[in-house]
């Protein structure tokens, strides 16, 4: 190998460390950029094919371990059955309808205080979070924590109306910090729906257009979403039957503002509004 090739593959190496792609998913490389053997993708498992079938079965990684329709009902039925905190992050733990449990490494469940008035809820773990089993605690972790201690909050707080308590729409890292897929977060917004239940906050943030469009039902994005209060209400049916409206706030992730430090000025202006909801 050249100096040249060498000096690339370092370089693209540490590309991929910087962006979160540091797990193996296959042990022999696939070059993405040929032309894919199977066209399209299933929506649920098919049966298995009949003797000399030359129809490939195989399963997105994607999508749940079991049928999607399946793991939604079966996440939906766990999150009932949850009426504690500690009994919910068992549900997931055994909750196997999600490939990306699969592999992550620890389950992501929650930080915080509790008993506290603010709950923030964000997308899903990254690496630093997923080698902790702690949400927010890498560098927009970090930035999240300034960002709240300029209105007097902060998640190590022991009294409810100046701590937070943060969680994920999703409990498991996708592989590479990829986008969580559709399918993903339908299974998995029951577990965060029923989270919400049993902490009971005064007042939700939504951190991210992931969260705010998938908890709020909305195909607006986060540009739109945010500069106004929402009444949120559980999306899933059978969680939300008499449930009363929490006051909701979307801004933008930290990690987005590590990107593009423009948009600060934008969350501290969601930042005061949070400030005036909860003084008043």
């Amino acid at each position: 190998m050249t100096n040249l090739s060498r000096a690339a593959a370092k370089a693209a190496l540490e590309f991929y460390i910087d962006h979160g792609v540091d797990v193996t998913l296959q042990e022999e490389p696939a070059n993405r950029m040929l032309e894919p053997k199977n066209v399209g993708m299933l929506e649920e498992p098919q049966s298995p094919p009949t003797q000399n079938s030359n129809i490939p079965t195989f399963q997105p990684s994607n999508l749940p371990i079991i049928g999607k329709a399946e793991a939604t009902q079966e996440a939906i039925k766990l999150a009932q059955n949850a009426n504690s905190l500690e009994e919910l992050k068992q549900a997931i733990a055994d909750f196997d309808g999600i490939s990306l449990k699969k592999t992550a490494t620890n389950l992501v469940f929650a930080d915080g205080n509790p008993k506290a008035d603010i709950m923030l809820i964000g997308e899903a773990p990254g690496a630093d979070e997923d080698r902790q089993g702690k949400p927010f605690v890498g560098v927009s972790g970090q930035l999240l924590d300034t960002i709240l201690s300029y209105i007097n909050i902060a998640r190590t707080d022991e009294a409810p109306e100046k701590s937070i308590y943060i969680s994920n729409i999703l409990n498991w890292r996708p592989p590479g910090n990829r986008t969580p897929s559709p399918a993903e977060i339908e299974v998995s917004l029951p577990f965060i729906e029923r989270h919400i239940q049993l902490i009971a906050p005064k007042l939700i943030i939504f951190c991210g257009g992931v969260a705010a469009k998938s908890l709020l039902g909305s195909g607006d994005s986060i540009s739109r979403l945010r500069k106004k209060w929402h009444d949120y209400t559980p999306q899933t049916q059978e969680l939300g039957q008499g449930a009363s409206p929490v006051p909701a706030i979307a801004t933008y992730h930290p990690a987005y503002l590590l990107r593009t430090p423009a948009q600060k000025k934008a969350v501290w202006a969601d930042m005061i509004e949070i400030r005036k909801k909860l003084d008043s």
